[in-house]
């Protein structure tokens, strides 16, 4: 997979290195590679950034430069040694046309919205652009990190934990998957008038599968899935998992909402560096 280096910085036990891609509407994808410094990385991951209604945070936020600390996956994992790639999904941060950076702008939740409804309009769907690019992700860890295939995984919280739950189920080249606060059925949103993301907006999606066929779809490969109590976008994550056959799932449901805390933020960590090892 082709891509361009940029910017390269160090900080306190790992590098951070701005690396550039093209998806394939030829749209250009920003992100940032994260590895250790001064030793080849142990394993690899691409960490997929949250949504929060805040389009102008992406990988800025999982490099823990803006938004919530607890999202800042990239430098505590490349400390533990891995490389992470943190990418900027589509409408966020740097993919929001002639608007760059991370501060808002008033028209954000709109091309956000029309990356789905002009797809739809072509016969198309958001989900099938994203997950596109989440492929093209990993392939670019793999390629600019040169780590082994045997230990790459991807993960992600809320939207990014969407992102890696349908990622995970149809590229065999993930081996691991953390998927938090993503999983509930789809009788559960509907019943409590939870707001679907659009990227999971695809035209009969419901009468073909529901969450618990999509997180089977991984096995057996290793999967984290965490949740809260309190969390609506993970109000039954406990039902969801028990529905699934096999062993390859570990569990992690706290007291708590959808914001990640302390808990849950050092229990993924612990958990992706232990795919290392196994």
């Amino acid at each position: 997979m082709e891509f361009r280096r940029g910017d390269l910085r160090e900080a306190s036990g790992f590098r951070r290195e701005r690396i550039e891609y093209r998806g394939l509407e030829g749209d250009l994808i920003p992100a940032f590679l994260f590895t250790p410094l001064n030793r080849q990385p142990l394993g690899g991951v691409v960490v997929f950034h949250q949504h929060n209604g805040e389009f102008h945070f992406g990988k800025s936020e999982v490099a823990g430069e803006v938004g919530d600390g607890y999202q800042a996956f990239g430098p505590a994992l490349a400390r533990r040694g891995f490389a992470v790639l943190a990418p900027d999904a589509l409408t966020f941060e740097d993919r929001r046309g002639a608007i760059q950076g991370v501060e808002p702008e008033y028209r954000d939740w709109v091309r956000h919205y029309n990356a789905m409804a002009y797809r739809l309009l072509d016969g198309d769907t958001l989900m099938r652009k994203c997950l596109d690019d989440a492929q093209r992700a990993l392939s670019v860890l793999l390629d600019a990190a040169e780590v082994d295939a045997r230990f790459v995984g991807v993960a992600g919280h809320s939207y990014g934990g969407y992102t890696a739950l349908y990622h995970a189920a149809i590229d065999a080249r993930c081996r691991f998957a953390c998927i938090s606060g993503a999983v509930c059925s789809f009788a559960t949103r509907r019943r409590e008038d939870t707001g679907i993301t659009l990227f999971e907006t695809v035209p009969g999606l419901v009468r073909e599968i529901d969450t618990h066929d999509v997180l089977a779809a991984i096995g057996p490969r290793p999967t984290l899935v965490v949740s809260g109590t309190a969390d609506k976008y993970s109000r039954d994550a406990d039902q969801v998992v028990a529905k699934v056959a096999g062993d390859f799932i570990t569990e992690l449901r706290v007291d708590g909402g959808h914001a990640l805390d302390q808990e849950r933020f050092d229990a993924i960590v612990e958990w992706l560096v232990d795919r290392m090892t196994r």
